[in-house]
């Protein structure tokens, strides 16, 4: 038996949130913020925890500093019952830090890579892979080294039985290239609606959808308050979100994510999934940070 549902391979680094009046002001002017919060960060690591809440058994591997900022995202995801025995230590690196200035709604996102970058698939071996159902990987753009053979390393995932999933998070450089080859080989596609239609060539969400159809075996579009529209097998399905009152929407749609992993790997339904998935996302948008409100499965399911 495989002891884990989800290896996740992934960045890491914390998130130091800042709300209030946060636009800052240059000539050594000092400006006092209504709160300063270090949690969670990285969508691959708010996925983790957050499909490690809905009860999922989850390994992560990635590549951090042994500073400060590492034992902080080790410490809380092993907290959350995240399995990290598998995360490479560099005794001479930095772990990457966002600062995100938060302001009810919006953000603006400040980020030092450090080792963010430096995960590669030579590091992800088949024995690691042997002990996992699924493979996600999220945050595409900014594992740079990871990119060239992870169509590769999808496809060992696939020989060794698992099945894959990929949220690539936006292209800042918005030319949104080189995706046939990585996306033959992924079971699970899921963008949000400006990166569906970016990397689809498309005018809508549902133009997006069906041109994804013929590429992945389903996909998965986060459409924000809006809910989400999926397809799958050729069916198109639209769910609504929940109202909620909105603290912080870091790690939403990574939130969102892990809920539809759940349905997924659990063989539900695609309507099923969506909705776990939207009420993870809303949900999670309660408390500042990716973490701090992401529901259990049985909170979860009240709302569907």
């Amino acid at each position: 038996m495989r002891p884990f549902d989800l290896l996740v391979a992934g960045e890491i680094n914390p998130d130091l949130i800042l709300s209030g009046n946060v636009v800052p002001e240059f000539g050594q002017v000092e400006k006092l913020v209504n709160s300063a919060a270090l949690t969670v960060g990285s969508s691959s690591a708010i996925f983790a925890c957050g499909a490690a809440r809905l009860g999922l058994k989850v390994a992560f591997i990635g590549v951090c500093g042994a500073d400060v900022f590492g034992r902080f995202m080790l410490d809380e995801m092993s907290k959350r019952g995240v399995d990290v025995s598998n995360v490479i230590l560099r005794e001479d690196g930095q772990t990457g830090l966002s600062v995100i200035l938060n302001r009810h709604a919006d953000r603006a996102i400040l980020t030092h890579p450090g080792l963010i970058a430096e995960l590669q698939a030579a590091d992800i071996p088949d024995s690691l892979l042997a002990q996992a159902h699924h493979l996600h990987v999220a945050s595409y753009f900014l594992q740079t080294k990871l990119q060239p053979d992870l169509p590769a390393l999808f496809n060992r995932a696939h020989v060794l039985g698992l099945t894959t999933s990929l949220d690539t998070n936006y292209d800042p450089s918005e030319k949104w290239e080189g995706f046939d080859d990585l996306l033959a080989v992924t079971n699970v596609f899921l963008p949000n609606e400006a990166e569906a239609k970016s990397l689809t060539a498309a005018a809508t969400a549902e133009e997006a959808a069906d041109r994804l159809q013929v590429k992945v075996e389903a996909a998965a579009i986060k459409l924000g308050k809006a809910g989400a529209l999926g397809i799958s097998r050729g069916r198109k399905i639209r769910v609504d979100s929940i109202p909620v009152n909105v603290m912080d929407t870091v790690g939403a749609g990574d939130s969102f994510d892990a809920g539809f992993l759940y349905g997924y790997l659990n063989g539900w339904e695609m309507e099923k999934s969506l909705r776990l998935a939207c009420v993870c996302g809303a949900l999670s948008t309660r408390a500042a940070g990716g973490t701090a409100a992401q529901p259990s499965l049985d909170e979860a399911l009240k709302f569907l």
